[in-house]
């Protein structure tokens, strides 16, 4: 399924390793090495940074609530 590049480097010295994705995912961006000086907390070794299904699922974080319209009394 992969052709072409299985590695890259990125701006902040990560090296990334593009892997067989799982099902429903056709490919995995993984941090195959993380650069010395890269201070981007999300970069973990052998964690992906891309993975088609993760965006497909809901957030696992807590949304902030969308503040209603308001009018000016007048």
């Amino acid at each position: 399924m992969l052709k072409g590049f299985t590695h890259a480097r990125l701006a902040c010295g990560c090296r990334l390793a593009f892997r067989e994705g799982v099902e429903g995912s056709p490919v995995a961006v993984v941090v195959d090495e993380k650069g010395p000086g890269c201070v981007i907390p999300v970069h973990v070794r052998d964690l992906p940074i891309y993975d088609y299904r993760e965006a497909l699922r809901p957030p696992t974080r807590l949304l902030p609530m969308e503040e209603e319209e308001y009018e000016e009394e007048g």
